[in-house]
């Protein structure tokens, strides 16, 4: 077997909640508006993935972390979403459907270089299917 190297590590950009901000830029005078600005901001930048040549590991958590990891090998399908808002700040959202019975769908939203990320996430995934013998077979 060969040794786990990173490949690719990455944050979702703020601009997902530029709704929010703006928001609660307006209500600054209130508090709550600006405590849950504050507390989305934190949720936002606790969050990372970590793109391995085995797997995909997911960290969030602002108080009580949590890790996930998904074998790249149960990846079924990839796409690759920019959004119009997205595009313009060069962002993407890349979207994989896995036979991963914990997370049978999860989304890397709003990361720069998409295109790139997605076509590394593909080549591991096929890399790792043929070291490990797997195929994809679909019953109808």
């Amino acid at each position: 077997m060969s040794e786990e190297e990173l490949i690719w590590e990455g944050r979702p950009s703020h601009l997902t909640n530029l709704h929010i901000y703006v928001l609660c830029g307006l209500l600054c005078w209130l508090v709550i508006p600006l405590v849950y600005g504050i507390y989305r901001w934190l949720e936002l930048r606790s969050l990372k993935y970590e793109l391995t040549t085995q797997r995909l590991r997911t960290t969030h958590g602002i108080l009580n972390r949590e890790y996930d990891e998904l074998e790249l090998y149960r990846i079924k399908d990839l796409s690759l979403a920019q959004p119009f808002l997205l595009r313009l700040f060069a962002l993407g959202n890349v979207m994989m459907w896995t036979s991963d019975k914990s997370t049978p769908e999860l989304a890397i939203a709003a990361i720069p270089d998409s295109r790139n990320v997605h076509e590394l996430l593909r080549a591991q995934v096929e890399r790792r299917r043929d070291e490990k013998h797997v195929r994809e077979v679909d019953f109808d």
